[in-house]
């Protein structure tokens, strides 16, 4: 019996190492890809307009080459069901490099790189995850600002944020985490698992 508990615990080590390096794929550019990052012109007022028409908000993650908590953000918290769930069913996602040559629009119009729109927009590190409201006018649409990497707890958190418009009526994101994690515990989940 030891023997074969040994076997399966060694099973699910092997596909957990499986599943964690189709999160290592990279680009020709060097940044971690997914399957529902959206391939766009880099239009962010077109990219906002395609979030709308689906019912969805507008989530822009920038990351560079070689970042080591960009890689965690996807190998960690994009492995994680409710994450991706949460994801799919209300973002349209478009990755920006950091340092990236790409032509891209701002949300006025004006043209320029990748790496020229993530500084105008005060994107310093990576992963920095920007969130635009696709009901809001383009010029007024940025909701919220996820900047750096979070555990996966914080990061479902900030999804939920945005995507229940709970930014509108709690501007401290600190307070939302709070309640929900008050309200988890009350129902009995395992909040801890989460960190």
């Amino acid at each position: 019996m030891r023997g074969f508990k040994g076997f399966v615990v060694w099973l699910v080590a092997v596909a957990g190492l499986a599943g964690a390096g189709a999160a290592q794929e990279l680009g020709d550019d060097g940044l971690h890809k997914q399957p529902w990052f959206a391939d766009t012109f880099l239009d962010m007022r077109e990219d906002l307009a395609d979030a709308a028409a689906q019912g969805r908000d507008l989530m822009v993650i920038v990351e560079q080459r070689g970042c080591p908590y960009c890689k965690e953000m996807h190998e960690v918290n994009f492995s994680r069901e409710e994450i991706v769930e949460l994801i799919e069913e209300n973002y349209y996602v478009v990755q920006l490099n950091l340092w990236g040559d790409r032509e891209a629009v701002d949300f006025d119009g004006t043209e320029m790189t990748e790496k020229q729109l993530a500084r105008r927009w005060g994107v310093s590190f990576t992963p920095t995850t920007l969130f635009f409201a696709s009901d809001a006018e383009p010029e007024e649409a940025l909701a919220f600002v996820l900047p750096g990497y979070f555990k996966p707890f914080h990061h479902a958190r900030a999804l939920e944020y945005v995507a229940w418009d709970a930014y509108r009526e709690e501007p401290n994101f600190q307070r939302f985490v709070q309640a929900r994690g008050d309200e988890m515990r009350t129902r009995g989940l395992e909040v801890e698992l989460w960190e």
